[in-house]
């Protein structure tokens, strides 16, 4: 019996299809996967549907069970929750998590999936990939306690970042976004909010997550002498200039970047799957339900994504949902 399934491909910048695709029959060690549903990471995923993605950051930029190459045609995605359908038993009938791209069905090797755990509804298990990012992020930062922090950039991975921060004792965590709708995601992380004129400055540490010029200049100007901007920021193929002839020196300030393309150097001992595991178990906080800010059926993701790409969809991450079958 042939297996089929259905994907989302980008054919070129700016339009994208659903494909029906041939699925082969698990072997030995893999797992076939019915998935229930899969997220949009607004930034990452609308700079490769609009076709931003350097020539020479290719190969980087691959996500684990990517199709195709950049700038298209390419299957491009990884966040995705599902249930397996067949497999080894002791994974048989239980919901997972994969870093793979939107398609209804799918067979990877057993050891590319992680079991979500009871606590975890798979509605929210969807943004595990973006809080490992922000669990890596952290790692690489070294938070304190009773450090004075801000996060600038409300999208998906700050919003995460700060969450994660809430949960620090003593320290003062402040989201700082130019859209003054971000308050009310603030508000349900427990963490405070401002607009990047009126942030609180005198800051520790700041997490850069705004993917903008503006936003990585006024995380220097946040901070207090001595102070660290971690970067988190993809830019893609924008240049950036930064003002480090004015008081950068003078106050011994620095950036340092962090991505999740390698665990941190600061855990040597902790492996991918480790860390993946320990975002599904963070995932138990039902405040986070805050970070998906909308949902569509899979079958309508070709008229989406161009709509998240431009903005007309506002949104940290949009979930896709799957019709049972």
């Amino acid at each position: 019996m042939t297996r089929t399934a259905r994907a989302f491909w980008l054919n070129e910048p700016g339009h994208g299809e659903i494909r029906d695709v041939t699925l082969p029959d698990p072997g030995e060690g893999e797992v076939l996967v019915r998935s229930l549903y899969s997220g949009v990471s607004r930034g990452t995923e609308t700079l490769v549907f609009r076709g931003g993605v350097p020539e020479s950051q290719h190969a980087a930029m691959r996500a684990p069970f990517q199709e195709g190459d950049f700038p298209g045609p390419v299957k491009y995605g990884y966040l995705n929750v599902g249930v397996v359908e067949e497999g080894p038993q002791a994974l048989t009938g239980r919901t997972v998590f994969c870093l793979y791209p939107h398609q209804t069905r799918y067979v990877v090797p057993a050891d590319a999936v992680t079991p979500v755990p009871d606590a975890v509804p798979a509605g929210r298990a969807v943004l595990a990939g973006t809080v490992e990012t922000a669990v890596n992020a952290l790692w690489d930062a070294a938070p304190l306690v009773g450090d004075r922090i801000a996060v600038v950039g409300g999208g998906m991975v700050g919003c995460s970042v700060a969450a994660l921060l809430a949960r620090f004792p003593g320290v003062r965590v402040q989201l700082v976004d130019a859209d003054p709708k971000r308050a009310e995601t603030a508000e349900a992380l427990g963490v405070g909010f401002a607009l990047p004129e009126a942030a609180a400055g005198d800051c520790d540490l700041v997490v850069h997550a705004s993917a903008t010029e503006q936003g990585l200049s006024r995380s220097l100007e946040l901070l207090a002498p001595e102070g660290a901007v971690i970067e988190l920021s993809w830019y893609g193929d924008r240049r950036v200039s930064l003002p480090l002839g004015e008081a950068f020196h003078s106050r011994r300030l620095t950036i340092r970047s962090s991505q999740v393309g390698t665990v941190s150097p600061a855990r040597p001992g902790r492996s991918y799957a480790d860390r993946l595991a320990l975002a599904l178990e963070l995932l138990a906080d039902p405040a986070l339900d805050a970070l998906v800010t909308g949902e569509s059926p899979f079958e309508d993701l070709p008229g989406v994504m161009p709509r998240l790409a431009s903005g007309e969809i506002p949104a940290l991450c949009h979930r896709v949902a799957y019709a049972a079958s």
